[in-house]
């Protein structure tokens, strides 16, 4: 996310798609908010949707522009997670119940809070359908519905979590498995993956990789484990600054990375995983596993496909500079729902909440967009258990550093701004409407050079 901030290894911080634990089902009663299974009013000046990273933030915002009773959120799950922090808990370095808290102990007070889900979308009538048929109208709306993971694209998932050595530090319900293969793990073949798909923070499938080799090499573990990461992609980080630092690191731990493999097949009574050869169409490769990590198949929520907010893929589609739709000048999107060409990231919805916020204001006063988003977004890098490596890059793929140091090394300020200062920021800034991402500090290190 941002150097300061947010910077975060998943964006929207959307809850996973299984059943809570029964302890992460307790709510609060914090009276901070209005709560409402069906919407107390059918009109909302400003109706966000989705109670993510995007949508809580932005209805902080909303709030305090056109009064708290004029701002709805529509958001079905009970809790709210910092899943930045999941690449920590999998790694044992972090306990689950931390990145976790009741939705109503962040949704902005007085905000009305409609525990639902969004069924349509009807732009051209200004208004949105939820569950049983409740129709809501606004004047303004904002999608923040993240991302939605798919592990049943991948065959013999998400049923093969049930047996050991499989995890993934993508769903609440999985990211202890991971740890419980890593503290478990014997001698074999440690694969870590990565889909054909866009995902959140491309950084995360590798960082875990990272934190399992030096947990094997603490416990003297290494000399058994074959580390693999198999990747969708041609490369292992798409700006060419980090990817070189990144290289050495694999270099150095002898981490064996097989690029154009996606997996396709998980065969987990057999402890097997199958990939496709994407340079050879229909080959495939089976692979027996010691422990392995998904990163599964991720693709726009099923209410954007086909909708009249969205391009033919299903992402909202939105003007990169502005995050104003193309077609409805009243609809505006943020976070990983959207079609910004930039990684998707808890950091990159920091700085696109400072840009969408001057975008609303001048449309409210009929005027035209100025605030221009540049495509900033960051990913903290975690290559070992007190080790970061802080990339943040632009529209372009070329570094937009906040600190006056090359962050392409590993740092241990990195790692704790990581682990303890930005979820702090997270949870009493960003949430609040108060964080707009790094540039304004980036502006002033670098001016204090001159």
């Amino acid at each position: 996310m941002s150097a300061i901030g947010v910077v975060s290894s998943c964006s929207c911080l959307r809850p996973g798609v299984w059943l809570l634990k029964p302890g992460m089902q307790k709510m609060s009663s914090f009276g901070l908010h209005t709560a409402a299974r069906c919407a107390a009013k059918d009109y909302y000046e400003v109706l966000v949707l989705g109670g993510g990273t995007g949508g809580i933030t932005m209805s902080a915002r909303m709030k305090r522009k056109v009064g708290a009773g004029n701002v709805a959120v529509v958001e079905p799950s009970k809790t709210h997670y910092y899943q930045p922090l999941w690449t920590l808990v999998g790694g044992g370095a972090k306990q689950l119940a931390t990145s976790a808290r009741p939705t109503g102990s962040v949704m902005p007070k007085g905000v009305e809070w409609i525990k639902s889900r969004v069924t349509a979308l009807d732009p051209d009538k200004n208004c949105v359908w939820l569950e049983n048929d409740i129709k809501i109208s606004y004047k303004y709306l904002i999608i923040a519905l993240g991302i939605s993971l798919h592990y049943e694209k991948i065959k013999g998932l998400p049923e093969g979590f049930h047996h050991p050595k499989i995890g993934s530090n993508y769903s609440v319900h999985t990211v202890e498995k991971t740890w419980k293969a890593l503290q478990d793990f014997k001698e074999g073949n440690a694969i870590f993956t990565f889909p054909n798909t866009p995902v959140k923070c491309a950084g995360a499938p590798q960082k875990i990789m990272y934190l399992s080799e030096a947990y094997w090499r603490k416990t003297g573990k290494r000399s058994k484990a074959n580390v693999m990461f198999n990747t969708s992609l041609g490369v292992i980080f798409g700006v060419k600054k980090y990817a070189g630092a990144l290289l050495e690191i694999i270099k150095e731990r002898n981490i064996a990375v097989n690029y154009k493999r996606n997996l396709v097949e998980v065969r987990a009574d057999k402890q097997e995983a199958v990939f496709e050869n994407l340079d050879k169409p229909g080959v495939t490769e089976v692979h027996q596993y010691e422990m392995l990590h998904v990163t599964p198949p991720m693709g726009p929520p099923d209410v954007l496909l086909n909708s009249p907010v969205s391009d033919e893929i299903g992402w909202v589609d939105v003007d990169k500079e502005t995050l104003q739709h193309k077609k409805y000048p009243n609809v505006f999107g943020i976070g990983d729902c959207t079609n910004l060409p930039t990684s998707k990231t808890a950091a990159a919805v920091a700085a696109q909440s400072g840009v969408l916020d001057k975008t609303i204001s001048l449309v409210m006063k009929n005027q035209l967009p100025t605030k221009k988003y540049d495509g900033y977004t960051s990913c903290p890098l975690v290559t070992g258990y007190n080790k970061v490596i802080l990339a943040e890059f632009d529209y372009d793929g070329q570094p937009l550093e906040t600190f006056p140091i090359d962050q392409s090394k590993e740092r241990v300020t990195m790692y704790h701004m990581k682990a303890d200062m930005m979820p702090f920021l997270y949870w009493n800034a960003l949430l609040k409407g108060y964080w707009g991402g790094p540039a304004p500090i980036r502006k002033l290190m670098h001016l204090g050079l001159k």
